[in-house]
């Protein structure tokens, strides 16, 4: 008689969990940034009747946002931790639930996904490269876009050797005793905060040196690019430490390069709109399709 081996699951990290403390710093100020980041791509009214799905919820700070932007929202997570967070929000912001559906589910659940049908924009930013099987999760992702639909995701940058090296450090994580894992964020992420800061002083430095402020036709840094880390959380309603945390922990992690996202996509029927990437370092690439109605 054969005896069925039965692998365990890799360890994955607690995605709900780092959301539920996030979700304790959720003000008014972060709601409203969080809005902001989304009128940039949709405008103030773009969504107003719409149908909105947010794939992997985590803390429901974008699902809320679409909600009061007027869009009829749909939010999943795989996590239950994360979609007792959405819930939690939706509650505490007292938020119709007629207009904002909250489910548990996965992405890469093809059957589920069809149930869903199709939305006016699906968001969803930083998470299909935490599932396990990322082009899976894209290509399954882009299917619940309607004709003319936005698709907007935010993936890892491809830095070659590098990801693979934060592979290894997330890995450690999630395999370390809860109580040893703050101090491993701290000794991983500050060294690294404190070297992406360094770089960026020494280049804005280095460019008043050689250009002046305003000199040789470039243009003075953003509010945003000089305070660096910690003012582009800001812009979408982030909490620098929990995104350290999520940063260090997070895994599964996959990567890709801009132009495999975009190639992947092109062929399944979208154009792209808009593109900001973290120019080859590391963080995330954020992209925004539209799919072409069909011929």
């Amino acid at each position: 008689m054969s005896t069925l081996i039965v692998e365990p699951e890799p360890p994955r990290f607690a995605f709900g969990q780092n959301w539920s403390h996030f979700l304790r710093t959720v003000t008014a100020e972060r709601i409203a940034a969080a809005m902001r980041s989304l009128e940039v791509v949709f405008g103030p009214d773009g969504l107003r009747g719409r149908r909105f799905l947010d794939i992997g919820s985590g803390s429901g700070l974008f699902s809320l946002t679409a909600y009061q932007l007027g869009a009829d929202v749909t939010s999943f997570d795989y996590d239950n931790d994360s979609v007792g967070c959405t819930n939690a929000l939706r509650t505490r912001e007292h938020a119709d639930e007629s207009r904002w559906r909250v489910e548990q589910g996965s992405v890469l659940d093809a059957d589920y996904l069809e149930t869903l049908g199709t939305f006016d924009a699906v968001y969803s930013w930083g998470v299909l490269h935490h599932t396990g099987s990322m082009w899976t999760a894209i290509d399954l992702a882009s299917q619940r876009v309607a004709d003319d639909g936005t698709f907007w995701i935010a993936l890892y940058n491809d830095q070659g050797v590098w990801s693979r090296v934060w592979s290894g450090v997330k890995q450690l994580y999630v395999r370390l005793p809860s109580w040893l894992r703050p101090a491993y964020v701290v000794a991983i992420g500050v060294p690294w905060a404190v070297t992406r800061l360094t770089a960026k002083l020494t280049a804005h430095v280095l460019r008043i040196l050689f250009h002046g402020l305003n000199g040789g036709n470039i243009p003075a840094p953003s509010p945003e690019r000089r305070a660096g880390l910690m003012a582009s959380q800001r812009v979408r309603g982030m909490h620098w430490w929990y995104d350290l945390v999520d940063w260090i922990g997070g895994f599964p992690f996959e990567v890709a390069r801009p132009d495999d996202v975009v190639s992947f996509l092109r062929d399944r029927g979208f154009v792209l709109e808009r593109i900001t990437t973290c120019g080859g370092n590391l963080g995330c690439n954020e992209f925004v399709f539209r799919r072409l109605p069909k011929a």
